[in-house]
């Protein structure tokens, strides 16, 4: 079974900065990608950032130059850097990784229960 266990949210005034962090534990064979993923109220869930294996990253508009994604592989964790944050980007935050469980089996996607980040004017 893999799990995918994030920490780090948190309430912060705007401005602030949090970072998440997300490990993932169980049997597998490899971890592919990794992203984050957020879901404010009444909204669809919204890619954040990603980033593969070899550390290639993407990031979501409204957040290029204030969030960086980075991951640590032996650790099997990525992070998410939040600096400069605003109310809007109030949601729950989720770990998202794509997971090869063996060599003979396709990865799968697996999610983390979600973190809650709140933001205050």
């Amino acid at each position: 079974q893999v799990q995918l266990v994030e920490s780090g949210g948190g309430l912060v005034q705007a401005g602030g900065s949090l970072r998440l962090s997300c490990a993932a534990s169980g049997s597998f064979f490899r971890i592919g990608a990794m992203a984050w993923y957020r879901q404010a109220p009444g909204k669809q869930r919204e890619l954040v950032a990603s980033i593969t294996s070899g550390g290639s990253t993407n990031y979501a508009d409204s957040v290029k130059g204030r969030f960086t994604i980075s991951r640590d592989n032996a650790k099997k964790s990525v992070y998410l850097q939040m600096n400069s944050l605003n109310p809007e980007d109030t949601a729950v935050y989720y770990c998202n990784a794509a997971v090869q469980r063996s060599v003979m089996l396709t990865p799968n996607d697996y999610w983390g229960q979600g973190t809650q980040v709140t933001v205050s004017s």
